[in-house]
């Protein structure tokens, strides 16, 4: 069985972060017009530089360094700002190679072909794990591991080790315990405060259906998203330390806990009409249309369940202004404490080399951070960039709310998981949970195959 001590060392507690991000929130949505969320700069005068003065890198005049991530669209246009100023300051060329949904498995058919990429963003821990022990990864070298102490704090320095050796960066960050919401539809529904319960967000549901309003979009074509809606409900309901537990396959998918979580959700999945086109439609919307079908068309649905990064799929693909037209709330309390996932993609170096080093150095600068928070679309886990960077008040809340939770939030389940369970579409969880989209009645059955499936990821490593 794999371990997971650098996790259980960093996470400790959800409930605080929650209160952090509920009044975070609330103080956001107050009075927010966002007249500046549709600005290219942001409405920002951030500076590259940060707060940090600058980062020191070497010139690398005529090499090209590749770079691998998951991300297309909006997020990879983004990153790649990123990489404009990084190359105005060395000189480098960067070739962007997006990696599909699974990432591990298009990473290793190059690492073993013989051509690896010089840097990757790993989007689960587990891959992290896995990659070092095979010896595919490099360590970080003096510089970036400076930049990562001074800007970081332990919990995320913690998540990019293994074994006692720092190997990457997580240079962007999620909250996935967020519900965003189409404010026309919540008026034109009569509705005027946001759930905050399971039961008051299922009631809020059925009163936008008969409304006329599709009333939750569900990105099931993405088994990831799935993933997502299950760590918030069970974290919520069976508590931090049964999420460890079931994180680490001390316990097993078959165990009362994951029945109840399951059930509850089947509340809301098994309810055809609270769903924009039904379970059917929910199978084929991926995760780019579940939000811009929420927040754009002749009959938008009233609400999508995701991280903060839906902001850079709602300012590049619909009219929406973030603050006025689209509205976010925290994830309803299922049980005793309200949910505070996170994710984040973690930088590392699979070739040796200074170029790949200047580049993780960099990633681990508040230059660097700043500069992508501008953009729109992520959260920083850089503590020492300086937050007027964000493009809008409602990300800076949730990040300033992140940041100040610490390390007391819980990192999302399914990335902490061998890939074959957890990260890698068509197989594992990502399948078992679009086969219980698409017959949600299936509790048990469910629960065999995700405890097969399992165990089988786990054994293997």
């Amino acid at each position: 069985m794999r371990s997971t001590s650098s996790k259980n060392r960093t996470l400790k507690a959800a409930k605080p972060a929650a209160a952090l991000l509920a009044a975070a929130l609330a103080l956001a949505l107050t009075g927010c017009g966002g007249n500046d969320n549709k600005s290219s700069n942001g409405g920002s005068t951030a500076s590259a530089s940060g707060s940090g003065g600058g980062v020191t890198l070497p010139k690398l005049d005529g090499q090209t360094l590749e770079v691998a991530a998951v991300w297309t669209g909006a997020e990879q246009k983004n990153f790649m700002k990123v990489m404009e100023e990084f190359t105005k300051r060395t000189g480098a060329k960067i070739n962007f190679v997006p990696t599909g949904n699974n990432t591990s498995t298009f990473l290793g058919t190059k690492i073993q072909g013989g051509k690896p990429p010089d840097i990757a963003f790993l989007p689960q821990v587990g891959v992290l794990h896995q990659f070092a022990d095979k010896g595919w990864l490099k360590p970080m070298g003096a510089d970036a591991k400076a930049q990562l102490d001074k800007n970081f704090s332990k919990g995320w320095v913690d998540l990019g080790a293994w074994k006692g050796k720092q190997y990457g960066v997580y240079a962007k960050a999620a909250n996935k315990s967020l519900v965003w919401y189409n404010t026309a539809a919540f008026q034109a529904a009569g509705i005027t405060s946001t759930p905050k319960t399971w039961q008051t967000f299922l009631s809020t549901a059925q009163t936008l259906s008969d409304a006329g309003s599709p009333a939750v979009s569900v990105a099931g074509a993405d088994g990831w998203t799935l993933t997502d809606w299950f760590e918030n409900v069970y974290l919520s309901q069976a508590g931090p330390d049964k999420y460890d537990e079931l994180a680490a396959h001390k316990i097993k998918w078959t165990d009362p806990s994951v029945t109840k979580a399951l059930t509850t959700l089947a509340q809301l999945w098994g309810k055809n009409d609270l769903i924009a086109g039904g379970n059917k439609g929910a199978l084929n919307t991926e995760f780019p249309k579940s939000v811009t079908q929420t927040f754009s068309g002749d009959n938008p649905a009233a609400m999508v369940f995701e991280g903060d990064f839906v902001t850079a799929n709602i300012n590049a693909d619909t009219k929406a202004v973030l603050g006025k037209d689209a509205k976010v709330f925290p994830f309803p309390t299922v049980g005793g404490i309200a949910p505070v996932v996170s994710g984040g993609d973690v930088a590392v170096a699979l070739k040796d080399g200074k170029g790949a080093q200047a580049l993780l150095t960099f990633l681990a600068s508040t230059d660097a951070a700043a500069i992508w928070a501008a953009q729109g679309g992520i959260l920083s886990p850089n503590k020492e960039m300086d937050q007027s960077a964000y493009k809008d008040d409602i990300t800076r809340q949730i990040a300033k709310s992140l940041l100040a939770a610490g390390d007391n939030f819980r990192f999302d389940m399914s990335d902490q998981a061998p890939a074959a369970f957890g990260g890698t579409a068509g197989v594992g969880e990502w399948k078992d949970l679009q086969d219980f989209l698409r017959n949600p009645k299936d509790v048990a059955g469910t629960q065999q195959k995700l405890e097969a499936d399992a165990a089988k990821a786990y054994s293997t490593g």
